[in-house]
């Protein structure tokens, strides 16, 4: 019998769905062994219930395509068979904050990619290399859902962390006002160009409920845990536009920081380049070696040369430059449905096994 732990994929037919299974296809720590979706799916092979409509450019793994995909609301049925989920559902935010604690309830833990619960006052919203302490109120939560076991973790927005991890990596220096403007890939909003052909050669300046959490999730990401619950920093005070741009995968943000303490451009890149945290240490499998690098060229980074950096788990800042109003300005690039989304969940996943929270059943 296979050590790995049996993972379940919650939704795994939409776009992050399969972004976790392409993910987790020779996984050395999980192993896909159950897959839910929508009752219009249930019962048909994973291949069949997907079609035509698999969006990733690498083929469906041979692993999954003969599994019979089960009924996302069967609750029961689906945890019996799992160590715990991943949780990608295409539902509005009552009914996936329902059936999460449901997952949660029957001692399963829930690593979700949903927004649902990245507000609820016990449930950690961790980016693994910034606030991997934030799993600490993991223990509030089970009193609250009276479990053992189970639980719900959360990754953050996709476009916060093209320029979260760069202000995280100046923290000493004391940001305090902040102005970003996202460009923003069409598959965060889970389309292809096929899908969406009105995005070719277009710009679209808005993304609803976007510019809200870009500017307080990274509040949320550098709070503390108190009292049980976690409190969410006060500052840096951040206002942000996000805009939908033609481009399939990668965020890119241009940044705005005011700083208490005046850094020099040499200290901010040494900042950068040498941050490590807890994935790097751990040596956890998805992590990148070097989480952000810093890009000398004038015209990096760019989508297309530089959003698979670490495989899509790394973070490429570039244009760091004084202001004249700001005291320096930056842009950040990362992967929206690899770090940003399924693989910043996978990552948050493996560092729950290594901190014991996530084990066999």
């Amino acid at each position: 019998m296979s050590e790995k732990l049996r993972v379940g994929i919650l939704g795994g037919t939409g776009m992050v769905g399969q972004r976790f299974i392409s993910l987790l296809e020779n996984h050395p720590w999980f192993e896909v062994v159950t897959i839910a979706a929508s009752p219009r799916s249930a019962g048909k092979s994973y291949e069949e219930a997907v079609g035509s409509r698999w969006k990733m450019t690498t083929p469906m793994p041979e692993a999954v395509k003969k599994i019979t995909v089960m009924n996302v609301n069967e609750v029961e049925c689906v945890a019996s068979s799992v160590d715990f989920v991943f949780s990608a559902v295409d539902m509005s935010k009552d009914e996936i904050r329902a059936i999460e604690e449901a997952y949660a309830k029957t001692e399963t833990p829930v690593v979700s990619n949903n927004s649902a619960h990245r507000w609820t006052p016990d449930v950690p919203m961790v980016v693994p290399e910034i606030n991997p302490e934030h799993f600490e109120v993991i223990a509030s939560q089970k009193q609250r859902l009276g479990t053992k076991r189970g639980f719900i973790a959360v990754k953050p927005n996709c476009s916060i962390q093209s320029y979260t991890p760069a202000l995280t990596a100046w923290k000493e220096f004391e940001p305090y006002e902040v102005v970003a403007t996202t460009y923003q890939a069409i598959s965060g909003a889970g389309k292809t160009f096929k899908d969406w052909p009105e995005m070719v050669e277009n710009i679209i300046p808005y993304i609803g409920g976007e510019e809200e959490k870009s500017e307080q999730e990274p509040l949320r990401i550098w709070g503390h845990v108190e009292n049980g619950v976690i409190v969410k920093a006060e500052e840096p005070k951040i206002t942000c536009q996000c805009i939908r741009v033609p481009v399939l995968n990668g965020h890119t943000a241009a940044v705005f920081v005011k700083f208490r303490k005046k850094p020099t451009k040499e200290e901010l890149i040494d900042r950068l380049v040498n941050f490590r945290s807890f994935p790097q240490e751990a040596k956890l499998p998805s992590a990148p070696q070097q989480f952000i690098r810093y890009m000398e060229e004038c015209d990096r980074p760019q989508v297309q040369l530089d959003v698979d950096y670490e495989n899509g788990m790394g973070v490429s800042v570039g244009r760091l430059c004084e202001d004249t109003i700001y005291d320096w300005k930056f842009v950040g690039l990362s992967h929206n449905t690899v770090r940003g989304a399924a693989g910043g969940a996978v990552l948050c996943a493996e560092a729950l096994k290594a901190k014991g929270y996530i084990n066999r059943k």
